[in-house]
Parts: C-alpha cells; sequence; structure tokens
C-alpha cells in the first residue's frame, strides 16, 4: 500500500509531481496559483481532474464549470478542456490508462517516426 497526505505535500507551483505511474494508471498532483492555467489541451487518457483545495475554473465541449474543494470532473481521451485557477488550488489528476492509446509513450519507433515525418509535412 502506497499513502500520501496531498495537501501536505511540498510542491511547487506550476511543477507537478507524479505520485504513481503503472500501465494501469497514472497519478499526478499539482499547484496552480491564482490566475494560473492548463491552457486549451486534450490528453490521450482518460482524465479525472480533483480539487484538493482551493476553486477552479474549467471548461470542455462548450461547458464550464466552476468549483472548489471535492469538485470532480471527468474527462473523455481527447476532449479538449482548459483549467484555470480562480484562486491558488492544489489538483490531483488521475489518466488511464497510461499511457493512452496514440500517446508518445505508447507508440512503437516506427510509428514515432512516422508520426513526425507527418508532423514535419503539415507544417511545410
Amino acid at each position: 500500500m502506497n499513502t500520501w497526505e496531498l495537501n501536505a505535500l511540498d510542491l511547487k507551483p506550476r511543477l507537478p509531481e507524479i505520485l504513481s505511474s503503472t500501465e494501469a494508471a497514472r497519478v499526478i498532483v499539482l499547484d496552480l496559483a491564482e490566475g494560473e492555467s492548463l491552457s486549451d489541451h486534450e490528453v490521450h487518457e482518460r482524465a479525472w481532474l480533483v480539487v484538493i483545495d482551493g476553486a477552479i475554473e474549467a471548461t470542455a465541449a462548450g461547458e464550464r464549470v466552476s468549483g472548489g474543494a471535492g469538485l470532480l470532473i471527468e474527462f473523455a481521451p481527447g476532449e479538449r478542456h482548459e483549467v484555470i485557477a480562480s484562486s491558488a488550488a492544489r489538483l490531483l489528476l488521475l489518466l488511464t490508462p497510461w499511457p493512452g492509446s496514440g500517446h508518445p509513450g505508447a507508440m512503437s519507433i516506427r510509428e514515432k517516426l512516422y508520426s513526425r515525418r507527418h508532423a514535419a509535412k503539415r507544417a511545410r
């Protein structure tokens, strides 16, 4: 068994700490200072975001939600979303499975090479 006192961790803003990482999931905790954000992005995995402390505002698929400690948000794989700290906030992020389908960490060397070549062609 592993345990963590999430409110007692000595974190620096915008420097996430990976608490656990297996093929089943990755668990990350991070602090955002008031006004800081996880800009509009998407991940390959299903993502659950839990507000441990503070307050956030999240936007996804045209919906907006705000809340404080205890708020749980689930994002589908590939769902674009943004998270903004309305006050200093500590967040727990669970990504599953890890790495998700299409994540560079889950790709073979051949798939990575193809992906890089394809991206380079699009950039031209």
